[in-house]
């Protein structure tokens, strides 16, 4: 495998070339080249594993989610705990919710310094270290402080697979097929969170339940690592390496056409040099393409594509996702599945809600647009957000206020913010600009996420559920507000007419 270093200065390009900085970013490489392209041969068997083990990252991100719901009623409850600590503030509680955030933050900012140098396959194979050792200090943790510390261990390790992932996968899947592979890449991020939810209702009546709960992520990040030390490296990592001069050339072009020929396996036959050739052509014509500078990304239409992009990921965030994901069974106590077995198994039932809109904007997003599905998804998510304000504040006798709620919360959410948040990120930058908006958009992604996590409990104490909820509500219609007035609609449009239309 390579071991060349990856130029900080290729990120840009390489991210252009059909990658992404996070769990939630889709992007699918335009042609850089204007003339003829050759279709490239594969099998689907080939193509099947480079995308699974990455995607093991995804899966142990959305499980995070899932299995932090049960675990803290597990954690503070005085005969399932296990432990002698469970009377926890709701800071603290607060802390090991959002703790693996605060990680994916620390991850994330150390990815942007050392992930070129470390190269995707490794890179993920460092965030599977994380993962696994993470899984194992939260597990074991005899004390509330290392409890802590595995959180943000995990976190580390969520943060750099959500850099890495996308990337390795949109650089090593066959083209035909590359946009439905970052597609799958998302429902495996609703499937991780199926699986923590079904986990968690498993194991929610077992005595210290939640060191099993949180165990269970540590044999999942060993596969995950086996799998990425056996694959190959990205040609196109390498060939990035050899055009920046950081080898020798012929040699790094030869490493590229064995692991392109291990990725594709015998279908590729003997069109792997030429594959490589050609992307050697287009890499060679955007090695010039210079970064922007943090300056330029503030004015211009720079500033106008970070202001419809961060703008649309903020609002993502503060209109309370985090809180409904990961205080799911909590809300469903509240709602009057009073035993903890009860509420984590109907967060199953919301995860699936969640699996199943995913696939179904999939399927609609292309058709609709971009707009439609936004307002009319939005508007749902304020009606939700409102309805369980006024479930806390004076509809306490009617449970079925706060269920209703939840569901059409998710399923609007997954119509529209879950999966047109990012993907409109990776539509409106243009190119120059591309790796450095993103980078801003993943930092505020994981900022708002992980503030949000953090400040519900305290919010519910200082001012009670249904003020949080209705306050949520608030920033909901705002954000009507924002899409309505700023958000383009972008359904059809090739990236340059984006550029050139909106910008």
């Amino acid at each position: 495998m390579a071991t060349a270093n990856d130029p900080e200065q290729l990120i840009v390009s390489s991210i252009d070339k059909g990658e992404n900085s996070s769990s939630e970013i889709n992007i699918v490489r335009e042609p850089l080249l204007k003339g003829e392209h050759h279709a490239e041969n594969y099998s689907i068997r080939s193509a099947v594993l480079p995308f699974l083990f990455p995607a093991f990252g995804g899966l142990l991100y959305g499980y995070d989610i899932g299995a932090t719901s049960s675990a803290t009623i597990s954690i503070e409850s005085a005969s399932l705990s296990g432990i002698s600590w469970y009377d926890l503030s709701s800071v603290q509680t607060g802390l090991i919710t959002s703790g693996s955030l605060y990680g994916a933050l620390i991850g994330s900012a150390v990815a942007f310094q050392i992930a070129d140098w470390l190269g995707r396959r490794r890179e993920l194979i460092v965030s599977a270290l994380f993962y696994f050792l993470g899984a194992l200090v939260t597990a074991f943790a005899p004390v509330y402080v290392i409890l802590v510390i595995g959180r943000l261990l995990y976190g580390v390790g969520i943060g750099l697979a959500m850099h890495a992932a996308p990337m390795y996968i949109a650089e090593t899947a066959p083209s035909q097929i590359r946009g439905q592979l970052i597609s799958l890449k998302e429902f495996f991020i609703v499937f991780g969170m199926l699986v923590g939810y079904t986990v968690g209702s498993l194991l929610i009546e077992t005595v210290a339940g939640w060191r099993y709960m949180y165990g269970v992520s540590a044999p999942l990040a060993v596969i995950m690592g086996i799998g990425m030390w056996w694959l190959p490296s990205s040609p196109r990592w390498i060939l990035l390496c050899a055009i920046q001069g950081k080898g020798e050339l012929q040699g790094l072009r030869e490493k590229a056409i064995c692991c392109l020929c291990q990725l594709r396996g015998a279908a590729i036959g003997d069109s792997a040099s030429r594959q490589v050739d050609d992307i050697l052509s287009e890499l060679s014509q955007l090695s010039e393409e210079k970064e922007a500078t943090i300056g330029e990304m503030l004015q211009g239409k720079c500033l106008k594509a970070l202001t419809i992009g961060a703008g649309l990921i903020l609002f993502q965030q503060i209109t309370g996702q985090p809180s409904v994901l990961y205080y799911a069974a909590k809300i469903f106590q509240d709602a009057g599945f009073s035993a903890a077995a009860d509420a984590t198994r109907a967060s199953v039932f919301l995860a699936l809600l969640k699996l199943i809109m995913t696939a179904v904007a999939v399927v609609v997003i292309d058709k609709l647009g971009r707009r439609p599905l936004l307002l009319g998804g939005v508007s749902g998510i304020a009606m939700s957000l409102f309805l369980l304000g006024s479930y806390y504040t004076f509809l306490g006798d009617v449970p079925a206020v706060a269920v209703t709620a939840l569901l059409l919360y998710v399923g609007c959410y997954q119509l529209s913010f879950g999966p047109i948040g990012w993907l409109m990120i990776s539509e409106i930058f243009p190119l120059r600009v591309r790796g450095r908006g993103l980078s801003i958009t993943v930092l505020v992604n994981f900022g708002a996420n992980a503030l949000v996590a953090f400040a519900f409990s305290p919010l519910q104490d200082l001012l009670g559920a249904g003020t949080v909820f209705f306050i949520f509500g608030g920033i909901a219609v705002l954000s009507l507000v924002f899409i309505f007035f700023i958000i383009p609609e972008t359904k059809g449009l090739t990236l340059e007419e984006i550029e050139a239309k909106y910008l």
